[in-house]
């Protein structure tokens, strides 16, 4: 088993493109601002709170490394649970 992570975005840094609420839906969703925030695993709200972490879940964690990989913005932060 892989060791769990988080993720966060800095909007400050985001563009609005899109790459990660294509990668990960269950994770990622844009605001009314345009901007893009992860969401509370239990419930699907989004946390807009200024550096708010999810949890990764595990059969999404390629897709949500990948997003931060190619995102434009290099607003995406994944990092382990326990940081």
């Amino acid at each position: 088993m892989s060791e769990p992570l988080q993720v966060w975005i800095d909007q400050s840094l985001c563009t609005g493109d899109g790459l990660c609420v294509q990668y990960a839906p269950e994770v990622f969703e844009f605001d009314i601002d345009g901007l893009a925030y992860v969401k509370n695993e239990a419930d699907g709200d989004l946390l807009t709170e200024p550096g708010a972490r999810a949890p990764v879940p595990e059969s999404l964690r390629a897709d949500v490394i990948a997003s931060a990989k190619e995102c434009p913005g290099a607003c995406i932060h994944v990092v382990r649970a326990r940081d």
